[in-house]
């Protein structure tokens, strides 16, 4: 059963709760995580949490929960709810003050759903998928998770329209990430991603796929690198909550990898769903 939470009370999901001067609503003035659940247990939920915490001190947000009471409250949630297979959305926002552009000095505001996960055809794993190059207009800031997603919106369903999986963002000339994942190249054995600077967020599950990269004794390099070096790699990935570790066979049109997805890909694909179905007890 789908479920929200406001506040410390767990209510109907369709249930309307949204004041109008809520300042998530007004201003985006908040912050997100999204955690997986994987047979009734949430994986990586205090890595997430933590990153909520830093989203929120970036933003000069006191939540008004601590780790240990959210994690209560998520698990709490899913017995509530039953769900075995689960996205759990978080929000905390700076709360409910007369519409004013400074701080309202009132206590923050936190909103939770748990809904069944979102399913993703095992066929876009075993087969790859397509993505399209958006230039990156978001803001300075997008190691924090905000609310502020429109930009993100925009790219994502510009590559939908066009038919692709996902947007590739790029930003004077380099590669940043996706519209809602890290991006990555394969080229001669090791991979490539944008550094963890204030330009990318800095994924949850991007973290567990280079630490598995390690124990794998696959090299890693951590720099900025071109569309024209992303499109002549030897394979491409992209890593979220969601889409775990998804092969990407194209971009723009031409193939990547000979369009199918590579070997580096699947060791990595591989271990991270050993990693998961190993804490969850799959």
């Amino acid at each position: 059963m789908t479920i929200g939470f406001i506040n410390g009370e767990f209510i109907d999901v369709d249930q309307q709760v949204l004041p109008i001067d809520e300042r998530g609503h007004n201003f985006g003035d908040g912050v997100y995580e999204v955690i997986k659940v994987y047979n009734g247990k949430p994986f990586m939920m205090r890595e997430h949490l933590v990153r909520l915490e830093k989203s929120a001190a970036a933003i000069r947000l006191t939540p008004n929960y601590g780790l240990e009471e959210l994690e209560a409250y998520i698990r709490e949630g899913l017995e509530r709810s039953g769900i075995q297979y689960a996205d759990v959305y978080l929000q905390v926002t700076r709360g409910i003050a007369t519409r004013l552009h400074t701080f309202p000095g009132k206590e923050a505001s936190t909103t939770m759903t748990i809904r069944p996960s979102r399913p993703v055809p095992e066929e876009r794993w075993e087969k790859g998928v397509s993505t399209m190059l958006v230039v990156d207009e978001r803001w300075e800031n997008c190691y924090i998770k905000s609310l502020n997603l429109l930009p993100n919106i925009l790219a994502k369903q510009t590559a939908a329209e066009n038919g692709h999986y996902e947007a590739i963002l790029f930003k004077d000339g380099f590669i940043t990430e996706g519209s809602s994942s890290n991006v990555y190249c394969v080229k001669d054995g090791a991979i490539y991603t944008h550094p963890a600077t204030k330009r990318i967020l800095h994924g949850i599950v991007r973290a567990a796929v280079l630490n598995l990269a390690a124990e794998l004794n696959i090299p890693v390099y951590e720099e900025e690198f071109t569309p024209e070096f992303f499109v002549r790699a030897d394979e491409a990935f992209l890593t979220s909550t969601t889409s775990e570790v998804m092969p990407i066979i194209s971009v723009e049109g031409q193939s990547i990898g000979g369009g199918q997805p590579g070997p580096v890909t699947q060791r990595l694909l591989d271990a991270y769903r050993a990693l998961y179905r190993a804490q969850v007890s799959l």
